[in-house]
């Protein structure tokens, strides 16, 4: 899938190294109270796609904090961390980091025998259209500021994709992921005549990358590329169509 997703451009080997983690993690949280969606007839997880299940993600957050707090002897929030700090012994060996309280501005120093960045990517790199409402409701966190990036740079960590982007087609008043309006809810788009668009930019797609159009599915950022074209061509604004997946009161919950 994210060979085919990133037409190519993917390490293997680090896709690997997360994927061999999902399921267990994915029972973990379960185990952990996270409300995962069920098929009512078989109680299997309730698939998106071929790939993803539906969570209840408003949830997500709060229950791995509870599962951190277990974890930890100390938790330390609203620290904005500014760059880590290297042994001075061990060449090439992060020995901690350093930091300050964004409320009270008390500035902390952490020493570490090892250290995990897991902090965000960088959100708001580009302005949505909706920008009073849109600005505030990406679907990254907003206060995402590309530490995850910044941090390990900064002491030379060497970095790798960097050339991929992702880069998120929204739609005002759905901000989520639109894999689960577009595979769960089985809705789709329209151009601002009420047209359907994304057929008419085959053949142009075909020549610039080949058979990658013909791919099922087809890679995220093909589907972009038609959608911006259209609009391009003055035939914008670009519409998700609800009316019929949302005749279904429980798809509109869901949705």
């Amino acid at each position: 899938y994210a060979r085919n997703d990133l037409m190519g451009l993917v390490r293997e080997d680090l896709g690997y190294d997360i994927a061999r983690h999902v399921d267990s993690s994915v029972h973990k949280f379960e185990e952990w109270g996270l409300p995962i969606m069920t098929d009512p007839e078989t109680g299997r997880y309730q698939r998106e796609g071929k790939w993803q299940i539906m969570i209840h993600g408003e949830s997500y957050k709060p229950i791995v904090a509870e599962a951190a707090r277990k974890a930890a002897t100390e938790v330390y929030n609203r620290i904005m961390v500014t760059n880590l700090l290297m042994d001075k012994e061990k060449v090439n060996r992060v020995a901690g980091a350093v930091g300050f309280n964004v409320r009270t501005g008390d500035f902390y120093v952490f020493r570490a025998k090892a250290v995990i960045v897991a902090a965000g990517g960088a959100s708001h790199i580009y302005k949505p259209r909706a920008v009073g409402e849109g600005m505030g409701r990406t679907w990254y966190a907003p206060w995402s500021s590309a530490s995850a990036y910044a941090l390990p740079i900064q002491v030379g960590a060497k970095m790798t994709q960097m050339e991929n982007r992702i880069v998120l087609t929204r739609f005002k008043d759905g901000y989520g992921p639109v894999g689960a309006y577009f595979l769960h809810l089985k809705t789709y788009t329209e151009n601002g005549y009420g047209e359907e668009y994304e057929s008419k930019w085959y053949e142009h797609t075909k020549e610039l990358v080949g058979d990658y159009i013909d791919r099922h599915p087809v890679p995220t950022c093909l589907r972009n590329h038609a959608l911006l074209e259209e609009i391009k061509a003055g035939r914008g604004p670009i519409r998700m169509v609800t009316k019929e997946a949302f005749k279904d009161p429980h798809k509109e919950t869901v949705g």
